[in-house]
C-alpha cells in the first residue's frame, strides 16, 4: 500500500474508535447517568437499547438516502453533527434532551460506519482490502478497551457530562484528520431509494444479514451477563472481574485482525467452520466452568471467535452489491455493522430469559445453539454461492460455444 493508503487507514482506525467510544461508554456511566437525572438504572439502560434500536433502522435507511452524495464532504457533514449530537448529550439537563442526542447520534454513527468501509473498499488495493477493514473494525474493539474505559474513568471523575466532552474532543481530532486524508474524488451512486433498498429483496443478501446477527448473538447472549457470571459461578472475585473484561477486550483485537487474514484468502468457505467451533467453544464453558482456570480459556476463546467473521461478511456484502445492485453499494457497506446490533439485541434478549428462568450456566449452551445456527445458514450461503458460480460458467460455456457455431 502507498502511504497515503495507510495513512487513510489509520484515521479510518481513529474515525471508528471515535465513535466506538461515544456509544460503548454510556454503559459504563449508567449509574451516574441515573443518579443525576433522577430515574431508575432501567430507564438509563434504556438509553443504550435506544441507542442500538436507533442504529439498526436508521443506518440502511439514511445511508440509502445520502448515498448520491460525494463522500468526502458527507463524512466530514457526519462527522460534524456528530459532533453537536455529542455536544448536545454533554450540556443535556433533562432525560428527553439527552434520548434525542443519543438517537441523532447512533444514526449518524451507523452512517459513517458504512462510508468509511465503502472508502477503504474503493481505494485500497484488492489485495488489501481484509487487511485495512479488519483494522477499521478494531478501532470499536480498542475504543472496548482503552476509550470507553478512560471515558468511564473521566465521568466517575468530572460527572458523567465530562465524559461527552471528551467524546467531543475526540470528534474534532477525528475531523481533523479527515479533511486531510479523505480522497476528495469518490462520487456517490444517484439511485432511488426504492432501488437501493431492492437489495433486501434478494433472499440470498437477508440469509447472510443474519449470519453476522445470529454469531454475535451467541457470543453476547453470554458476554451481556458476564460480570454476574464470573462472580456467582466462577466465584472471581469483584475486584477482579474489571481485569477480567479488559483481558477479553485485548483477545478480541486478535480475532478482528485474524479476520482480516481470513478475508484475504477466501474467507466464506472457513467462516462456517469458524462457527462451529464457536459452538464448541461455548458449551465448554458449561463443564470448563466448574474450575476458574478453565473457565477464563473457554472466554478467552470466546472472544478470540467473536470477530473472525467481520472483514468477511463486510466484503461479501459489498461484493455482491457489485455484482447485482450497484447502486446499494454504500447500502451494502452498512449491513454487518447494522447485522451486528440486531445480534447485541437478539443475545441480550436471549440471555435473558435464560438468566431469569434457568441459571447462569445454562447461558453456555444457548450460545452454542445459535451457533450452530450461523454455521447451518453459512453452509447454506456458500453452497447457493458456488451454484450461482457454477451455473455462471456453464451458462458463459454454452455462450461461447453459440457464437462459435455462429
Amino acid at each position: 500500500m502507498t502511504r497515503q493508503h495507510k495513512l487513510l487507514a489509520l484515521n479510518l482506525f481513529l474515525l471508528t474508535f471515535v465513535l466506538g467510544t461515544s456509544e460503548f461508554v454510556m454503559v459504563g456511566l449508567l449509574t451516574e447517568v441515573a443518579a443525576d437525572m433522577k430515574i431508575a438504572v432501567s430507564a438509563a439502560g434504556f438509553l443504550v437499547s435506544a441507542f442500538a434500536l436507533s442504529f439498526a433502522i436508521g443506518t440502511p435507511v439514511f445511508t440509502a438516502l445520502f448515498s448520491r452524495f460525494s463522500k468526502y464532504p458527507l463524512i466530514l457533514a457526519l462527522i460534524g453533527i456528530f459532533i453537536v449530537g455529542n455536544m448536545i448529550t454533554a450540556i443535556s439537563g433533562s432525560y428527553g434532551l439527552l434520548l434525542v442526542s443519543r438517537v441523532i447520534t447512533a444514526v449518524v454513527t451507523g452512517v459513517l460506519i458504512a462510508l468509511a468501509m465503502a472508502v477503504a473498499s474503493e481505494t485500497v488495493p484488492l489485495d488489501k482490502r481484509g487487511p485495512v477493514i479488519s483494522i477499521i473494525f478494531t478501532g470499536f474493539t480498542v475504543a472496548s478497551v482503552l476509550g470507553v474505559p478512560l471515558g468511564t474513568f473521566i465521568g466517575q471523575w468530572g460527572g458523567w457530562h465530562m465524559s461527552y466532552w471528551f467524546t467531543t474532543l475526540l470528534g474534532i481530532i477525528s475531523l481533523i484528520t479527515s479533511l486531510a486524508t479523505i480522497p476528495r474524488g469518490l462520487k456517490g451512486a444517484r439511485s432511488s431509494l426504492k432501488k437501493q433498498l431492492s437489495l433486501f429483496t434478494y433472499p440470498r443478501i437477508v440469509l447472510a444479514f443474519f449470519i453476522p446477527a445470529l454469531s454475535i448473538a451467541a457470543t453476547y447472549s453470554v458476554y451481556t451477563y458476564l460480570a454476574p457470571l464470573l462472580q456467582d459461578v466462577l466465584l472471581v472475585p469483584a475486584h477482579y472481574i474489571s481485569l477480567v473484561f479488559l483481558l477479553y477486550g485485548v483477545v478480541t483485537i486478535f480475532s478482528t485482525l485474524i479476520g482480516g487474514k481470513l478475508a484475504a484468502g477466501g474467507g466464506m468457505g472457513k467462516i462456517r467452520y469458524i462457527f462451529l467451533i464457536q459452538a464448541v467453544i461455548l458449551a465448554s464453558l458449561y463443564v470448563s466452568s466448574g474450575s476458574l482456570a478453565g473457565g477464563l480459556v473457554s472466554i478467552s476463546l470466546m472472544a478470540l471467535a467473536v470477530y473472525l467473521m467481520n472483514s468477511t461478511m463486510q466484503l461479501y456484502f459489498i461484493d455482491w452489491a457489485d455484482r447485482h445492485v450497484p447502486e446499494a453499494r454504500d447500502l451494502a457497506s452498512s449491513l454487518t455493522s447494522v447485522s451486528i446490533n440486531v445480534g447485541i439485541a437478539m443475545g441480550s434478549a436471549l440471555g435473558g430469559f435464560v438468566a431469569t428462568n434457568m441459571g447462569l450456566v445454562d447461558l453456555s449452551w444457548s450460545g452454542a445453539i445459535m451457533a450452530v445456527l450461523a454455521a447451518v445458514s453459512a453452509f447454506i450461503s456458500y453452497r447457493l454461492d458456488r451454484e450461482a458460480r457454477s451455473a455462471s460458467k456453464e451458462e458463459n460455456r454454452l455462450q461461447g460455444q453459440y457464437e462459435g457455431i455462429l
